[in-house]
């Protein structure tokens, strides 16, 4: 088999593959006995017709479709080992020379992985910034803890504060008209949540149980329906009942009700070593990527159009699973928020963009500083994973193994984490 290729553009060449006249009669020979099985011929038996009576009557070029398609996946992932190439998309395939007796021809127009042109990556300046621990941010804490061991009682005689979770019956309308989702009954909404408009749930507060009144306000002019962007609109609102936390007591018997401590200062304690840790690791996570965002920025890329597209594919399935996991169909959230799929795609481009050119430019790297992963890393991280899990070392790699075989991406994850730990290591902060 001979192999050339040749760049037609800055991410796209052709490969011309010529496989052998052998090669492709052996091709043809396997696509005869799969053909076969099924020609009906009068005066042969199902599956027993002799290849000359075949070719008598329908002709070799019959089998040229079946011989294509059992030779021509081998030798385009041969003619790509040669050459070294890495393609980023399937290729486009057109077929020179499709004849018995002579070398099987095609040309492979194919997207590859851009070149990288690295800028400064060693010596990165970082901005430093503090992430430290409070009295504040403890108590924030403290009071995160309350609020989720708070029990919640009905105001019988008061007015809505803010925090209160009230019931409510709604009708809105927009120039006198009402309008659709502008209308419920009965609906559970928490004061200060940030659900409603802006200005509705703060004209709530001071209201009473059994009151009613009309509130006034103005849908923002990027609001996810486009009828109302902008438009001043009144809500008659009826409230139902008023349902208030309140929080317990922090003591040393809701200490010990709530962790292994017995006082309240054993506690704060190690609320506050553990939120040290909790900045520590914020902190050298802003410092990562501040630096491979710098390096990202200071290399060349002309990042094919098609990698940009997977990724933005790739984020789209992402963001529907999540709304799959609460229980939103995607169809819904698109049909709710007024949206289309292009428009979702072009809200996510630029995130794909930058992943996609975050990635490269990290391959690059650990490439031009030979950063290698030793068999004996690669098992300490799985039996992290299996630690973390619960399984045992040949369960964790049995499963990996299904969607990533011999663990490569794995793999390149562990090299892309070596990668940044040096770009970190030779930084600076200022």
């Amino acid at each position: 088999m001979t192999v050339k290729w040749e760049k037609t553009e800055a991410n796209v060449g052709v490969l011309e593959v010529e496989v052998t006249s052998d090669r492709f009669k052996t091709a043809l020979d396997d696509a005869f006995k799969k053909v076969v099985k099924n020609v009906n011929v009068p005066g042969f038996r199902k599956g027993k017709v002799p290849r000359r009576i075949f070719e008598q009557r329908f002709g070799v070029e019959a089998l040229y479709q079946d011989a294509v398609d059992l030779v021509l996946p081998e030798a385009y992932e041969q003619a790509i080992a040669e050459t070294g190439i890495q393609p980023v998309d399937r290729p486009s395939v057109d077929l020179v020379q499709v004849e018995s007796g002579k070398p099987f021809v095609f040309k492979a127009t194919v997207t590859v992985k851009p070149e990288v042109q690295l800028g400064e990556y060693k010596g990165i300046s970082v901005e430093d910034k503090a992430f430290d621990v409070t009295d504040e941010s403890i108590e924030n804490e403290i009071e995160q803890v309350l609020k989720g061991h708070a029990s919640v009682e009905v105001v019988e005689d008061g007015e809505v504060q803010n925090g209160d979770t009230v019931s409510i019956d709604f009708l809105g309308k927009v120039d006198g008209e009402a309008f659709e989702g502008g209308e419920a009954e009965n609906f559970e909404l928490e004061i200060g949540s940030g659900t409603f408009i802006g200005g509705f749930e703060d004209q709530l507060i001071g209201m009473k149980t059994g009151e009613e009144r009309d509130i006034e306000v103005t849908f923002p002019e990027d609001y996810h329906v486009k009828s109302l962007q902008g438009k001043a609109a009144t809500f008659h609102v009826v409230l139902h009942d008023v349902k208030r936390k309140v929080l317990p007591e922090l003591n040393d018997e809701f200490v010990q009700e709530v962790s292994e401590f017995d006082t309240v200062d054993e506690y704060r304690a190690d609320l506050k070593k553990r939120l040290e840790e909790r900045a520590k690791q914020d902190h050298d996570r802003y410092v990562e990527d501040e630096v491979v965002k710098q390096v990202t920025a200071n290399a060349t890329i002309d990042l094919p159009e098609v990698m940009v597209n997977h990724e933005i594919d790739h984020q789209l399935n992402s963001f529907a699973q999540q709304l799959q996991m609460q229980q939103i169909p995607f169809d819904a959230y698109l049909e709710f928020t007024g949206t289309s799929v292009d428009e979702l795609r072009a809200q996510f481009r630029e995130a794909a963009e930058q992943s996609v050119r975050t990635a490269l430019v990290l391959e690059a790297i650990t490439a031009a500083e030979n950063i290698q992963v030793t068999d004996e890393e690669v098992t300490a991280e799985l039996e992290k994973v299996a630690a973390n899990s619960g399984l045992d070392l040949d369960r964790v790699r049995q499963l990996m193994s299904v969607r990533d075989p011999n663990l490569e991406s794995f793999k390149r994850d562990l090299a892309s984490r070596k990668t940044i730990e040096l770009l970190v290591q030779n930084s600076k902060l200022v």
